[in-house]
């Protein structure tokens, strides 16, 4: 595989492991780091499909964008539309003060994030 295409993974996981470890958190979660990171998770396996396809990612955060491009390539992903609209908020707005998330937004990206994921990584053939 591209070693650009293995980059985007790498850094979706960790986006995704980073994801993961702040929802455990019992005490003081930061809900805007966990939506943050699952729209970059998405973000980051979006542009590793593009470039598996030999397209080049546009420098955008906007993951309906991105889905769109994906879609020529799997229409089946056409059902994460909604979630892909909604988790791209995450990805610049809620960095900056005036809007944070709350446990119902965290609690809803991780778990858009974690099914996109299974479905993409089912893509790469991997587990």
């Amino acid at each position: 595989m591209n070693p650009m295409v293995n980059e985007w993974i790498a850094k979706a996981e960790g986006d995704f492991l980073t994801m993961e470890r702040e929802s455990r958190v019992r005490k003081q979660k930061n809900h805007d780091a966990v939506c943050f990171h699952a729209q970059q998770c998405c973000e980051k396996y979006l542009k590793a499909c593009l470039l598996k396809a030999g397209k080049e990612p546009k420098k955008i955060h906007d993951l309906s964008a991105l889905l769109e491009q994906v879609i020529l390539l799997q229409p089946e992903w056409n059902v994460f539309r909604t979630d892909m609209a909604w988790l791209t908020q995450f990805g610049v707005s809620f960095r900056y003060p005036g809007e944070s998330a709350n446990a119902g937004f965290s609690n809803d990206a991780g778990s858009k994030c974690r099914k996109f994921r299974l479905i993409v990584r089912k893509s790469f053939n991997f587990k």
